[in-house]
């Protein structure tokens, strides 16, 4: 007579509900990401269609990138104070509000307040800090590998897109990918509501990887215990640490959104490629991106973060100083290599930061990471302007491109200098509001 499974047994079967959550997060950070995409996208359509220069156009688009970086460590300290699902709820609406808005304006300003204010400030809410907040709620095991994955969907919704909304404006106008941009904010919605569950107690289970001597993982954060994000940065700036990490973290985003996300079309069309070629390059930079972030939270798990930067910072760096003797007409070996490799290396830095925000910072690690993206996002914006400038002073990238190479090796030597927190080290008090008791914090 077969023996039937009890309870018990069904129970271990069950996949663990972070892995539900972790889903939930990803299709989340991918919209988000192609969100944040968009705007750059229809800058060419725009200009044609409204008459407007195209400098006036970018402002939207500066204002956008700025608040994706700004926005995060409040969005970090909100989820810990209201919520996580609250927090993405609002911001989904507020890029619902910014894709329809922008397919009705009649003038620059309501461009800047769409695009630059409505979605930067959505988009910024569903950044990285969302993809740190949940994995340190959620995981005890396999932090780095779940880190990478939702990394991917972030950077990866970037870019993947690109073609798909190209191909919408040139058939239907650039109104339309705004308003497909408001339909699926809102679609995202009701899976937010249903499946994003705050904690695991909520759903009576310990964090996934959690044994008898972690409890039930990180310990929550309530209403009255949470760090602002003023008193994070706060806690943050008396530490080396946070200022090489933040230092690296802005080289990253110079190197990555700021100059080859910006202008490698304009660069590769410089040098005779068509545009649409160049952007679907760039999209295949997105795909082989996914790969190479979740290959580098695998590697956080078993490899001392420190040294996973030192190699993606300096690899990224010989790359960018061999792009100028890559671009050419058509698409060669060269050329394919560089989109391969470049795509691996991305944001595969995203997973070791957050870890090393995690050891040094404890609990405030994911508003801390939150600062720390900023600087990323600022770099990317200074990048984007500088890079412009060059082209228009030298007539060619070239020295931009030359420029990040040697920058990216700084960067490699920085993230050497973050150094480790030593075992059994003594807490540092991080700063409460007034009138609560202030909350021990990893050095």
């Amino acid at each position: 007579m077969a023996l039937t499974a009890g309870p018990a047994a069904r129970a271990r079967r069950r996949p663990h509900p972070a892995w539900g959550v972790a889903a939930v997060t990803f299709a989340t950070l991918l919209a988000a990401g192609a969100f944040r995409s968009v705007p750059g996208t229809l800058i060419a359509p725009m200009s044609a269609d409204l008459g407007w220069s195209v400098a006036s156009i970018s402002a939207a688009v500066s204002v956008n990138l700025v608040l994706y970086g700004l926005i995060a460590p409040f969005a970090a300290a909100l989820m810990g104070r209201f919520g996580v699902q609250r927090v993405v709820t609002v911001a989904l609406l507020l890029v619902a509000a910014g894709g329809a808005g922008s397919a009705v304006v009649e003038a620059r300003w309501q461009l800047v307040a769409t695009w630059g204010v409505l979605v930067g400030v959505g988009t910024g809410s569903m950044a990285m800090s969302l993809a740190a907040t949940v994995v340190g709620r959620w995981f005890v095991a396999r932090r780095g590998l779940v880190t990478g994955v939702l990394a991917a969907a972030a950077s990866a919704g970037q870019l993947v897109f690109l073609p798909l909304v190209a191909h919408l404006a040139q058939a239907h106008g650039w109104r339309v990918p705004s308003l497909v941009v408001a339909a699926v904010a809102l679609a995202v919605v009701p899976l937010v509501l249903l499946l994003l569950h705050e904690r695991p107690a909520d759903r009576g289970v310990a964090a996934y990887g959690a044994g008898p001597q972690t409890g039930s993982g990180p310990a929550p954060v309530t209403p009255a215990r949470a760090l602002t994000a003023f008193a994070a940065l706060r806690l943050a700036v008396r530490h080396r640490a946070f200022w090489f990490l933040a230092a690296g973290f802005a080289i990253c985003g110079a190197t990555t959104n700021g100059l080859i996300g910006t202008h490698f079309v304009s660069a590769a069309h410089d040098h005779g490629m068509p545009a649409t070629t160049a952007a679907s390059l760039l999209a295949l930079v997105g795909l082989f991106d996914v790969v190479g972030t979740i290959a580098s939270g695998w590697l956080t798990d078993r490899v001392d973060a420190r040294y996973l930067l030192l190699a993606y910072y300096a690899l990224r760096g010989v790359s960018l100083l061999l792009l100028p003797s890559v671009l050419a007409p058509g698409v060669d070996p060269a050329t394919w290599v560089f989109v391969v490799f470049y795509g691996l290396d991305w944001i595969a830095t995203v997973p070791p930061t957050i870890a090393l925000c995690r050891e040094h910072f404890g609990d405030a690690g994911a508003v801390v990471f939150g600062w720390v993206f900023a600087s990323h996002q600022l770099g990317a914006a200074l990048a984007a302007f500088l890079a412009g400038a060059v082209r228009d002073a030298t007539g060619d990238y070239a020295g931009a491109f030359l420029g990040a190479g040697a920058l990216c090796l700084v960067a490699a030597a920085l993230s050497l200098l973050v150094g480790r927190r030593a075992d059994g080290a003594p807490p540092v008090t991080a700063p409460a509001p007034v009138g609560e008791p202030s909350a021990p914090v990893p050095r």
